[in-house]
C-alpha cells in the first residue's frame, strides 16, 4: 500500500507541472522527514550522485552532439549515404535510417538525431512522394536509435545507478541496434515497394558520390574513433567524450568551417541547458532512491514479485507493461531514475543479466519517445514537419510495433545482446 501511496503522490506532482527534478527530490526529503530519517542523508545523496567520474561523459556527449548540430553534420551524411543508396526501392528513407545510425553514433542524444536528420530529410522525403505521417513515424523512430547505439547518455546513467560497465552496455547496444535498423529498413523498403505516391530517384553520378563522401567522411571517421576507441580499451567512455568533444570542435571549425562563434556559443547554451536538467534529475532520483530504499520498498517489491511472480518471462512482462503504461506520461530519463531503483532488487534476485536489462529498459524506453503524450521525438518532428500530433503519432505507431518485436527477439535470443560484451 505504501508503494501505491508514493507513486501516487509523485504522479501527481509531475501532473500538476512541479519539474522532475523537483519532484523527486522534494518527495524523497518528505519520506526521509515522515521516516524519522536524518535529513542531512539528502545532502550527502545529493553531493555522492554528481561526484562521479562517469557522469562528467554526459555534459561533454551532450555539448559534442549540439556542435555537431550547429555545424550541420547531420546534412553531409545524409547527403552521402543518399548517394549510395538513394535510387533503391525505398532509398530516401533507407538513408534516412542510415544516416540516424550514423549520427547516433557521434551524439548520444535521441532528440538531436531526430532534429538533425528530420531538418534534412523530411524536404526530400515528402518531395519524393512519401506519405507525410510515414515520415514523420520513421523519422521520430530513427532517433531512437540515439540512445541505443552507443554512446548512449540514457545508459551511462542506467551505469551509474546499477553500477554497470558503461562499455559493458555501450557494446551491448551495438547489436540491437543494428537489428532494428534492419528492421526499419525492410520495412521502409517493403512501404515504397506497395506505395501508389512512391516516385524512385535515378542514380547518383560516381562524381556526386565522390564528392558527398569526401565531406562526410571526417563525421564517419569521428564515429569509428569513438566506438573502435571504446571498444578496444584505448580510452574510457568518460575519456571518449571528451575526444568527441575536441574532435567536433576540428571538425566543424577546421575542416569542414561551417560552425562559427555565435553558432559555439550557441551550442554551449544548449548544452548547458540540457546537462543541467539532466544532472538535477539524477540529483533528485538520487534522493528517492535513498528513502525508498531507507523504507525498504525495493526490498518490499522484490519479496512481492518473487512471491508471486516465478518466472523471469513474467518478470520481463510485468515490467514491460508498467513502462508503456508511463511512458504515456513520463519521458524517458525520469523514468528509468524511478523505476530502477525500485527493480535492481528483483533483477539481482531472479539473477537477470542486468546489462542485458538495461538493454531491455533502453527498448522499452524508446517505446516512450515515441508515444503520445509526451514523446519528446514526437514534438521534436512536429515542430521540424509542422504537423499535428496525431500524424506523427500514426506515423510511429508500425515502428513501436518493430521495436517490442526486437524486445521479443532479445529476450529469446540473449547472444544479441551480450556477444560483444562476452568478447571483451
Amino acid at each position: 500500500m505504501t508503494v501505491f501511496l508514493i507513486l501516487i503522490a509523485l504522479f501527481v506532482l509531475l501532473l500538476v507541472g512541479v519539474p522532475v527534478a523537483f519532484a523527486l527530490g522534494g518527495l524523497g526529503v518528505g519520506l526521509l522527514l515522515i521516516g524519522d530519517f536524518a535529513p542531512r542523508i539528502a545532502a550527502t545523496a545529493l553531493l555522492s550522485s554528481l561526484d562521479s567520474f562517469i557522469l562528467i561523459a554526459v555534459p561533454l556527449f551532450l555539448l559534442m552532439s549540439n556542435i555537431l548540430l550547429r555545424g550541420g553534420v547531420g546534412r553531409d551524411l545524409f547527403a552521402a549515404v543518399q548517394a549510395w543508396v538513394g535510387h533503391w526501392p525505398g532509398g530516401l528513407a533507407v538513408a534516412t535510417v542510415i544516416s540516424c545510425g550514423l549520427f547516433s553514433a557521434i551524439s548520444g542524444s535521441s532528440v538531436a538525431t531526430a532534429g538533425t536528420i528530420g531538418s534534412v530529410a523530411i524536404p526530400e522525403m515528402t518531395k519524393r512522394g512519401y506519405p507525410r505521417s510515414f515520415v514523420f513515424g520513421l523519422l521520430a523512430a530513427g532517433g531512437t536509435l540515439g540512445i541505443l547505439i552507443p554512446p548512449s547518455i540514457i545508459l551511462i546513467v542506467y551505469g551509474v545507478i546499477t553500477e554497470s560497465s558503461i562499455l559493458s552496455l555501450f557494446m551491448a547496444g551495438i547489436g540491437p541496434g543494428l537489428l532494428l535498423m534492419t528492421l526499419f529498413i525492410g520495412y521502409s523498403m517493403l512501404y515504397a515497394r506497395f506505395s501508389s505516391k512512391y516516385r524512385p530517384m535515378p542514380k547518383a553520378t560516381w562524381a556526386e558520390r565522390r564528392s558527398t563522401g569526401v565531406r562526410a567522411m571526417p563525421t564517419m571517421a569521428l564515429a569509428a574513433l569513438i566506438i573502435a576507441g571504446i571498444y578496444a580499451g584505448w580510452f574510457t567512455p568518460t575519456e571518449a567524450s571528451a575526444i568527441g568533444f575536441l574532435g567536433a570542435l576540428i571538425l566543424t571549425f577546421v575542416v569542414l568551417r561551417s560552425l562559427d562563434f555565435a553558432g559555439l556559443r550557441q551550442a554551449v547554451m544548449d548544452g548547458m541547458r540540457a546537462s543541467a536538467a539532466i544532472l538535477l534529475i539524477v540529483a533528485g532520483a538520487k534522493i528517492f532512491g535513498k528513502a525508498i530504499a531507507l523504507w525498504r520498498i525495493p526490498q518490499d517489491v522484490s519479496t512481492f514479485i518473487t512471491t508471486n511472480i516465478d518466472t523471469i518471462g513474467f518478470f520481463i512482462i510485468a515490467v514491460g507493461i508498467a513502462l508503456l503504461i508511463m511512458g504515456l506520461f513520463m519521458e524517458a530519463l525520469s523514468m528509468m531514475l524511478i523505476m530502477m531503483p525500485v527493480l535492481a532488487g528483483t533483477v539481482m534476485t531472479l539473477e537477470i543479466d542486468t546489462i542485458w536489462f538495461g538493454i531491455f529498459f533502453v527498448l522499452m524506453v524508446e517505446c516512450a519517445l515515441i508515444t503520445p503524450p509526451v514523446g519528446l521525438n514526437l514534438y521534436v518532428i512536429q515542430a521540424i514537419g509542422r504537423a499535428t500530433l496525431g500524424e506523427v503519432s500514426r506515423g510511429a505507431a508500425p515502428f513501436v510495433a518493430m521495436m517490442l518485436l526486437t524486445v521479443f527477439i532479445i529476450y529469446w535470443i540473449e547472444d544479441i545482446v551480450l556477444w560483444l560484451p562476452r568478447l571483451m
